[in-house]
């Protein structure tokens, strides 16, 4: 019998005795990123926030959606999930930024060159299709318990579609321009932030959008161990059978994913028309 998941194992166990410095100090750089985005959100008025996103809803999506988001975080607040739901979007919000931090370069380079993205593709489509309850082992055994390897999870199961989809975006920019470009003299840094990035805008923010929702989806998931917001609540009203409860928290996931999806659909649709 061939035993992988023993092998898998001692090297878990050696990356974490020899590089637990390395891990603490991740750990220390990725939990004062979540803590800055929650004293933020915590420090503002519910009533600023809410009129914040029912703007940029009405500016990005239209007035239909502004309505859906005053209303469903009206409900939020009427239900008393306020600081629930601004936990989980911390942890969303962190861990969307960190994934496109890494994610964006990475497509970048996959779009320039064939030999990387070859390189990328089994690697990428190992993530996604990975259940997303076992990246909770790693980041537990390297980072313990909290939200610290709740984000750890969360950044590696929603890394995959920005890289994907900035990848695509570069590879679908016309040759022409790009020889064109290069015909009046534009240097290769001048060619990516000039003509590739831009051009290549509209999916890259469709990548976006998907690693948004994907890590809004993990987050729910890593409130088994300890990342709390939303995810917590639900957990709870399974875990204690309060089902009136774990409904509730429920309905504040939907509510705060269909506002980030809209207002990120509307951003990329806004690209697109502005491309064309």
């Amino acid at each position: 019998m061939i035993n992988i998941g023993q092998y898998i194992e001692l090297a878990i166990n050696w990356l974490t005795n020899n590089f637990s410095g390395f891990f603490d100090a991740v750990s220390f750089g990725i939990g004062g990123f979540i803590n800055g985005f929650q004293n933020l959100l915590f420090g503002i008025p519910f009533y600023i926030l809410i009129l914040f996103f029912v703007l940029l809803a009405w500016f990005k999506a239209g007035k239909g959606i502004a309505v859906f988001t005053l209303l469903g975080l009206l409900l939020i607040y009427g239900m008393g999930f306020w600081k629930d739901t601004m936990e989980t979007l911390a942890l969303v919000l962190s861990s969307s930024c960190l994934s496109l931090l890494i994610g964006v370069p990475l497509g970048i380079w996959t779009g320039n060159s064939k030999r990387f993205s070859k390189i990328m593709r089994p690697i990428l489509d190992f993530m996604q299709t990975m259940p997303a309850f076992v990246y909770l082992i790693p980041a537990v055994l390297f980072f313990g318990l909290g939200p610290v390897p709740g984000a750890f999870a969360t950044i590696i199961f929603s890394m995959p579609p920005v890289v994907r989809l900035t990848g695509l975006g570069i590879r679908q920019v016309p040759k022409n321009i790009i020889e064109a470009s290069r015909s009046f003299g534009a240097t290769p840094r001048q060619l990516l932030y000039k003509v590739q990035l831009p051009l290549a805008m509209p999916t890259i923010l469709s990548g976006v959008n998907q690693t948004i929702m994907l890590s809004l989806s993990m987050v729910v998931i890593a409130a088994m161990i300890s990342a709390g917001g939303l995810g917590e609540v639900v957990l709870k009203g399974i875990t204690q059978m309060k089902i009136g409860i774990g409904f509730e928290g429920g309905i504040c996931v939907v509510i705060l994913a269909i506002v980030l999806d809209r207002i990120t659909q509307g951003i990329a649709k806004g690209k697109k028309t502005i491309n064309k």
